[in-house]
């Protein structure tokens, strides 16, 4: 159970986010937060990734599966695109079609885009448990969100950012596995990764405005965003996705609307609706199912069993 509660863990850092900014009252615009949230974040995993390098070396890659250079610098890549695609694809998603519907189809669309590509990559589907919890949670997650409140008018192309925002944490997910798999440290995947789209990302804020930064609930704001639900969060996202497949992890951060919507309850005093509650346990309950996994196939690290 220790892995899934990392991932939870992770889920709940995740879920401070929407908090955060409304507590902070700042005047910057998403990309401009979001783009911080990398540059502080991912600049503080790159430091700890060139640390764990210098002082541990890589492990031999499992299941007798050799890395070229050329194909770590391709997963790295891949995964760094997909930490930098995931923002701006997720905000113009909420943007077109509203917070709600956005987040349930980029939140909705990413553990069906990681196990399409986990079942390509490993050439096994997904088990049956797996879809079962999904389906479950993802219902939850449909009824939190208060979707189902009537007509609404959707745009194409919001819905087209809002499941690029998915896949984009499907690619930094699967690729994030694939180099733990070849013996890597789970902190230097992350580090790694989230490094370069730090270093990809500050000529970003720098266009998006930085001038917010310099207010003291910018400056709380970027700290909270960059060291709470990034540096922290992603050291937990590694450390259990370590030790379970890509996919059960994707289920398992479908926490996350779950721990926002009991923050903004409690914290911004917002209200809870019937439907909401109902699709809060719903998402619990799918939750305690795929974070019950079988000891053979999941009771220890993936990168030491054949893929």
């Amino acid at each position: 159970m220790l892995p899934a509660l990392a991932i939870l863990a992770a889920a709940l850092c995740f879920s401070t986010t929407g908090t955060a900014q409304a507590l902070a009252g700042v005047d910057a615009s998403p990309v401009a937060v979001g783009a911080a949230r990398i540059v502080v974040g991912g600049g503080i995993l790159g430091l700890l990734a060139l640390a764990r390098r210098r002082s541990t070396p890589a492990r031999a890659a499992s299941g007798g599966v050799v890395a070229s250079r050329g194909s770590l610098a391709g997963l790295i890549a891949l995964g760094a695109v997909g930490v930098l695609a995931y923002q701006p694809l997720f905000f113009l998603g909420t943007r077109d079609n509203g917070v709600a519907i956005g987040t349930v189809v980029a939140l909705g669309s990413a553990p069906i885009a990681t196990g399409i590509a986990d079942a390509v990559r490993l050439r096994r589907a997904p088990s049956s448990r797996w879809m079962l919890a999904t389906a479950i949670a993802l219902a939850g997650v449909i009824l939190v969100s208060g979707v189902t409140g009537g007509a609404v008018a959707l745009t194409p192309g919001g819905l087209l950012a809002s499941a690029g925002a998915g896949m984009s944490y499907a690619l930094y997910t699967v690729c994030g596995k694939a180099l733990i798999e070849r013996g890597w440290d789970s902190t230097r995947v992350m580090g790694t990764v989230f490094g370069v789209a730090a270093i990809a990302s500050a000529p970003v804020l720098l266009l998006a405005g930085s001038a917010w930064l310099l207010t003291p609930n910018g400056l709380a704001l970027a700290v909270w965003l960059g060291v709470v639900t990034t540096t922290i969060a992603y050291l937990l996202f590694g450390w259990g996705l370590a030790r379970l497949s890509a996919v059960t992890v994707s289920t398992l951060t479908l926490a996350e609307p779950l721990a926002a919507t009991l923050l903004g309850l409690f914290v911004l005093h917002e209200q809870l609706t019937p439907v909401s509650a109902v699709g809060l346990t719903l998402i619990a309950v799918g939750l305690a199912v795929v974070s019950t996994p079988s000891r053979r196939r999941e009771g220890v690290p993936d990168a030491a069993s054949p893929a």
